[in-house]
């Protein structure tokens, strides 16, 4: 069952009763990072092992996002600045107690390369919330992971 989700805005990555921020320095310059993220969508999956898969929508306005376990998301583009910002809020989602979900990347450059920082904002039911916190350490991993497989993958 797809579960509408509240439209927020990019203020909520600043307010979200969950917020977890990650962030790690890249080898890539800042034009190729932000170029993988809000261009090539379709190339998450070779980077990102929680994605399994990503179509852009609506003209790059959008994304379906499906995630190992069968999570899917159904996405809206908040903000594409090209080497600076690419954050995307959830419109429906088959999670169960998600109410609203911000995911913002932004980038900086870092010498010659890259310092990216992923701000994962999200509310639900106390349940969500609790497991969202709990999730934290992998949410880590998972991210510090996909920027290393990413970088990799840059510059190559």
């Amino acid at each position: 069952m797809v579960r509408r989700l509240r439209p927020e805005g990019l203020g909520f990555v600043d307010i979200a009763p969950v917020r977890m921020v990650f962030a790690r320095d890249m080898r890539a310059p800042v034009e190729r990072v932000y170029r993988a993220l809000a261009d090539d969508v379709r190339g998450w999956p070779e980077w990102f092992t929680a994605v399994t898969a990503v179509e852009p929508l609506d003209g790059g306005a959008g994304r379906e996002v499906r995630l190992r376990g069968g999570a899917r998301f159904r996405e809206t583009v908040l903000a594409a600045k090209p080497s600076e910002l690419y954050a995307y809020r959830v419109d429906a989602t088959n999670v169960p107690g998600m109410r609203a979900l911000v995911e913002e990347w932004r980038l900086a450059p870092a010498g010659v390369g890259t310092r990216v920082r992923w701000t994962f904002a999200v509310d639900g039911t106390a349940v969500l919330r609790g497991g969202a916190r709990l999730a934290r350490p992998g949410l880590g991993r998972s991210f510090r992971e996909a920027v290393a497989a990413l970088d990799r993958r840059l510059a190559g």
